[in-house]
């Protein structure tokens, strides 16, 4: 039986624990609460903190770092995060799955492969880079053996918030026959990643003896917002639309609302075609992305119906 421990019970975190419990492994969910998941044993801890992670980590054969501080608080929260994560492969011997994002690349010429160059100017994709090319250095040091997983913006059952741009905020106005207002030229192709097939790479860049070091993409479908909001309409016989928030709009609530600040910096990410190609992942780890209508059938039927929790496999 394999074990592992995740840093971070979040939408991912969460995702993952209950995908690897439901195939027989032991995980250990670390937070700072001890948030609990089915299938799982919480356990509270700071992922900043080596001596924590150390410790929840020990007879892990894996750790999986899914914990993301708030936008605002990256470049103080995360240096220490990747030091302690460090520290903990080093000392328990566990491989290290880092959760990714596509900030460090900054804005594309065309698809973002595993191989792009990390060339971002932007603060928060500076820190992502930094931290990977420490992981990165310590595995080539043979300190660590480690990977990390990138996704694009995720979507999927409970996805929220005023950084997720295909959530709540996107399907409800569209549900309710209103106007959904979105980040950026929503004609404009962009890759989105379903919550489970983020886990499932997750697992499968774990149980890939041969590519450590390196990093692999979620397989994801890239897919305009403005011909999401068509299928949305057509499907579900609602009459939604979409339109964009103006940049200066964007700008002056950077101004009083802090996170709307680090949304703007970013929002280059909508303004050009943002696709990342997943090749490598689906030929060398045989993930493939969970069929777009059935992805949009359940995250939708998640707004339509909504729980007081969502469970997503």
């Amino acid at each position: 039986m394999a074990r592992h421990l995740i840093l971070g019970a979040g939408l991912v975190g969460g995702t993952l624990a209950r995908q690897l419990s439901a195939r027989g492994d032991q995980v250990t969910l670390g937070t700072r609460s001890g948030t609990t998941v089915p299938g799982a044993t919480p356990v509270k801890l700071d992922a900043s903190n080596p001596a924590d992670v150390t410790r929840a980590a020990r007879g892990a054969d894996t750790i999986f770092v899914c914990t993301n501080p708030p936008y605002t608080n990256w470049a103080a929260d995360w240096p220490p995060i990747f030091d302690a994560v460090i520290k903990s492969a080093r000392d328990s011997g566990a491989g290290l799955v880092l959760m990714g994002n596509l900030y460090a690349y900054g804005p594309p010429d065309g698809p973002m492969t595993e191989h792009s160059q990390l060339a971002t100017t932007e603060k928060k994709g500076l820190v992502r880079k930094a931290g990977w090319e420490k992981v990165l250095a310590a595995h080539e040091r043979g300190e660590i053996r480690a990977v990390e997983v990138r996704a694009s913006d995720y979507f999927g059952p409970g996805a929220a918030g005023m950084s997720t741009h295909l959530g709540g905020g996107f399907f409800q106005p569209l549900l309710a026959s209103k106007t959904a207002r979105v980040v950026g030229d929503p004609a404009l192709e962009h890759s989105w990643s379903f919550l489970p097939d983020i886990a499932a790479t997750l697992t499968a860049a774990a149980d890939h003896p041969g590519e450590w070091g390196r990093a692999w993409h979620v397989p994801s479908a890239s897919v305009p917002r403005s011909e999401i909001a068509r299928q949305v309409n057509e499907r579900w016989g609602v009459k939604g639309r979409v339109a964009p928030i103006p940049q200066w709009s964007l700008k002056a609530l950077g101004t009083v609302i802090p996170i709307m600040r680090e949304i703007s910096a970013s929002s280059y990410q909508f303004t050009m075609p943002f696709v990342i190609d997943s090749e490598e992942t689906r030929k060398m780890l045989g993930v493939k992305a969970t069929s777009w209508d059935q992805a949009l059938e359940v995250t939708v039927d998640s707004y339509r119906k909504p729980s007081a929790s969502h469970s997503v496999r």
